[in-house]
């Protein structure tokens, strides 16, 4: 009983036994409009929706850009029965100037209210292009997807929030209007996960530690699924049977992963590169000690879980004070990055060693930092004991998991199972994430 039909439907009992209703409850949120210039020979909104939920197949499109803000992730991934199997996935980077234009909008101090409009648009085009690029690259027919789902590209994430009528009010801003992907594709788009959650009173992060329990759980190991995109984040999951639906996974992010590392290359460079690869520079260099720890002093380490945090707390106002502290040093360019580079590794091992209830034995690793080879030394150094793989050995490329977190995602929506984890989140209840826009 591991099929993912299986899965979804006895993690939703384990946690909301109640809830027995699906996709007719969303009938009035979503309205009663036609598919159609007119009612008759077409089929309702509703109606289309109810026949993508009760396939037994389904063939979903992942989309993905996360804080480095490089690029579209996009996954392909065939849902059917005992396999979640993954025929396509693909980076499209994005243009120079455009990676400039949306890191702009990460900065309240340069963002405009004419930008964001206006790329929030665009940046639906070119999600849309995604999909469409790469089941041409491919050959996998574009109708031949059922649903897209998309994570969008986040530009502010407020979890700690402010407060209004006597009660805090998180928020979150991703931008890439599904509408336009919807409509580009015609495929029924998904989108928009975070806000629910934080309507529910959770920090809307981490997302994929409920895709990390269905790919990754073992009836014998203790695994921590290890991200380390612009900002790294675990999901620790305990032995169990999955067919029980349990869900008593631990996961948070655990600070900085490339984020901080990119910010100082850049620095460093003027410009000219915007990361590290394969962690060259690092290797070369020796991690300032003194420098480190005053940058383990930051508060958000000594948060307990739930938490999250992004280029609010370790943008680009932090990589220009660690400069600065750097270059007053007078470190040499290797000796700043491979300072960059130890702060993310010691923070994951202090995280793990501070934050879970037990040491994993298995770390799975994803997300950009995956490639930087100095990076995972470190992280070997720093955690001994724990056997390093990567999601690669699982069939799910490094750089494509968290696309591939949000087809899961975007599935469940779409059945309307609740798809956020509470215990992970701080959310006061299970919610379903996602709005649906339909398609063709």
């Amino acid at each position: 009983m591991d099929s993912l039909r299986e899965i979804i439907a006895a993690v939703r009992q384990r946690i909301v036994p109640t809830f027995s209703t699906r996709l007719t409850r969303n009938k009035v949120i979503i309205g009663h409009s036609v598919n159609g210039t007119g009612w008759q020979g077409q089929m309702t909104v509703s109606n289309v929706l109810a026949k993508i939920a009760s396939e037994k197949s389904l063939r979903v499109a992942g989309l993905m850009s996360g804080t480095s803000a490089d690029g579209v992730d996009v996954a392909i991934v065939d849902i059917h029965g005992r396999r979640v199997r993954v025929p396509a996935f693909a980076t499209y980077p994005y243009r120079a100037a455009l990676r400039s234009e949306v890191l702009r909008l990460c900065r309240p101090e340069s963002a405009r209210l004419d930008a964001i409009c206006h790329y929030n648009h665009l940046l639906g085009e070119v999600f849309a292009e995604a999909v469409i690029r790469l089941c041409d690259d491919s050959g996998i027919p574009l109708d031949s997807i059922d649903l897209i789902g998309s994570h969008g590209q986040t530009i502010y994430h407020n979890p700690n929030g402010g407060r209004y009528a006597g009660r805090v009010v998180r928020s979150t801003l991703q931008i890439g209007e599904p509408s336009v992907i919807a409509q580009r594709t015609r495929i029924t788009t998904v989108a928009d996960f975070r806000p629910r959650d934080m309507a529910a009173g959770g920090e809307g992060a981490p997302l994929v530690p409920y895709a990390d329990y269905i790919l990754f759980s073992d009836r014998r190991l203790t695994r921590a699924v290890q991200n380390i995109g612009g900002i790294a984040n675990v999901t620790l999951l305990p032995p169990g049977d999955r067919a029980r639906g349990s869900v008593d996974v631990t996961a948070f992010d655990t600070g900085p992963g490339n984020m901080v590392i990119d910010g100082t290359v850049r620095l460093i460079t003027k410009g000219r590169r915007a990361y590290d690869p394969g962690g060259a520079m690092a290797a070369k260099g020796t991690a300032d000690e003194e420098l480190l720890r005053e940058m383990l002093r930051h508060p958000f380490f000594r948060r307990r879980p739930p938490k999250s945090t992004g280029r609010e707390q370790f943008g680009q106002q932090y990589c220009e004070w660690l400069y600065d502290k750097a270059r007053r040093k007078d470190l040499m360019p290797e000796d700043i990055v491979a300072t960059a580079t130890a702060f993310t590794a010691s923070t994951i091992a202090s995280a793990y060693r501070r934050f879970l209830p037990v040491m994993p034995e298995e770390m799975i690793l994803c997300g950009g930092g995956a490639h930087n080879a100095t990076l995972v030394r470190m992280l070997q150094d720093n955690l001994s004991g724990v056997r390093i793989r990567s999601t690669d050995e699982f069939g799910i490329d490094v750089d494509g998991k968290e696309a591939v977190s949000f087809a899961i995602l975007a599935y469940a929506t779409i059945q309307g199972v609740p798809n956020n984890l509470p215990r992970v989140t701080g959310a006061s209840e299970p919610v379903v994430m996602g709005k649906i826009i339909p398609g063709r």
